[in-house]
C-alpha cells in the first residue's frame, strides 16, 4: 500500500532529522537482503543518478542482486551523465521488480517523484528513502533524510562506509559526480568543510575530476546554442516581483526543442545562465517536457526561500533550488508562482 508522507520529525542539534535508529533499521534491511531495487527521481540530475548507481556498484560488489531505474515515459539516460560507470544496472519501468522486498529510493522528496515506479515503492515491503530535501515528505517506511547533507551522494557515502563496503574508483566516480552537481561545483552555500573532506576521499580513489566537470559542463551539441539563444531572447525582467528582490524568467517548449532537434536532457544549463542576472534574486526557466508537462525550475540568491513556493504548487527542493511540475500553460504558471515567491521572501532581507 502506498505510504502517505507525515510530519517532518523534529531538527537535531547538527541540523538533521536522520537518527542512529534510522541507520540501524536501514543497515539490517540492507544486510539481509539478498536482492535490492533502487530507484530515483524522474528526469534524474547527477545527485539522484550518481547516488544510485554508486550504491548499486557497492552492493552488487558485496553479492546482491540489484535492479536500478527511473520512472521516466521515455526511459533513458541524458547524454551529459553517459560517462556514469554501473549503467548495466539500469532496467525500464516495466522490467522492474513490481513488488521488491527491499527497495531504496534516491533524491525523490515525495512519492510523486517516482513517476511510473510509484506503484512499485507502494508494493515494497520495506521502503527506505535516500534524501536530503527540506521539503521530504517521510513517504517511506525508513528515513535516511539529511537535511543538512549539500547532496544525496552525502548520505549513500555515509551509508557505504558503515556497510564496511570498499569505496573504489567506479563508486567514487558517481558519488562525487553527485556531490559536484549539487554543490554547483563547490559555489553553493552548503559547500562545507565536510563537503570538501568528502570530496578529498573520493579523489583519493584516483577519479579524474576534470573528466568529470568536462563532461558535466563543458560539452553541448551546436542546437543548443539556438535554443538557448531563444530563451534568453525571451527572458523577462519583473523588477518588483519576488517581494521587490526582483525576478527573470523564461521559457521553452517542446516545438522550439523539436524545431532544433535538441532532446528535453540537453537544456537542463538554461536555469544557469538565467540566474546570473544582477537585478533579480530569483530565476525561473520553465521547460515544456515531451509529454506536455511543464517544469520549472527556480533558483534564488538568498533572499527568498523557493522551496515554499515550490512546496506550495505540489514540487519541492531546497530553499536556493527547487522545482515543480504543471500541466498550465506559462502564464497562469507564473501567475500562481508570482504571489507564492513575494510571500516566500526571508524576513529581514531588503529589496534592492
Amino acid at each position: 500500500m502506498l505510504r502517505p508522507g507525515g510530519a517532518p520529525p523534529p531538527v537535531t542539534a547538527n541540523g538533521t532529522t536522520l537518527t542512529e535508529a534510522d541507520w540501524d533499521r536501514a543497515l539490517e534491511l540492507i544486510r539481509g537482503a539478498e536482492s535490492v531495487a533502487l530507484a530515483c527521481h524522474v528526469s534524474p540530475d547527477g545527485d539522484a543518478l550518481g547516488s544510485m548507481l554508486g550504491l548499486g556498484l557497492a552492493l552488487r560488489a558485496s553479492g546482491r542482486k540489484v535492479a536500478a531505474s527511473f520512472g521516466d515515459r521515455c526511459f533513458a539516460v541524458p547524454r551529459l551523465l553517459r560517462y556514469l560507470p554501473g549503467r548495466d544496472l539500469l532496467v525500464e519501468p516495466e522490467s522492474y521488480p513490481a513488488e521488491p522486498a527491499v527497495m531504496i529510493t534516491f533524491d525523490a522528496s515525495t512519492m510523486e517523484r517516482l513517476g511510473l515506479l510509484m506503484p512499485n515503492a507502494g508494493a515494497a515491503g520495506e521502503l527506505i528513502v535516500i534524501d536530503h530535501h527540506v521539503s521530504n515528505t517521510r513517504f517511506g517506511s525508513v528515513h535516511l533524510v539529511d537535511t543538512s547533507a549539500a547532496a544525496t551522494a552525502v548520505v549513500v557515502e555515509e551509508l557505504v562506509r558503515r556497510l564496511g563496503l570498499t569505496l573504489d574508483r567506479e563508486i567514487a566516480t558517481c558519488l562525487y559526480t553527485g556531490l559536484v552537481t549539487d554543490t554547483g561545483s563547490f559555489r553553493y552555500r552548503g559547500t562545507t568543510p565536510e563537503v570538501h573532506a568528502l570530496a578529498g576521499r573520493l579523489l583519493a580513489t584516483g577519479i579524474s575530476p576534470d573528466e568529470i566537470a568536462r563532461e558535466l559542463w563543458d560539452r553541448s551539441p551546436f542546437a543548443y546554442l539556438g535554443v538557448l539563444g531563444l530563451a534568453l531572447g525571451r527572458a523577462r525582467l519583473e523588477p518588483g516581483e519576488a517581494g521587490g528582490h526582483g525576478l527573470v524568467w523564461t521559457y521553452l517548449g517542446r516545438d522550439d526543442r523539436a524545431a532544433a532537434g535538441l532532446p528535453y536532457s540537453e537544456s537542463e544549463g538554461v536555469i544557469d545562465v538565467v540566474r546570473r542576472v544582477d537585478e533579480a534574486d530569483v530565476a525561473v526557466v520553465l521547460k515544456q517536457d515531451d509529454d506536455g508537462t511543464w517544469n520549472v525550475s527556480t533558483r534564488s540568491k538568498g533572499a527568498v526561500d523557493v522551496s515554499r513556493a515550490c512546496t506550495a504548487l505540489g514540487g519541492g527542493g531546497h530553499a536556493l533550488a527547487a522545482g515543480f511540475s504543471s500541466g498550465l500553460a506559462p502564464d497562469k504558471i507564473m501567475a500562481a508562482l508570482r504571489p507564492l515567491l513575494s510571500a516566500s521572501a526571508e524576513p529581514g532581507t531588503e529589496a534592492g
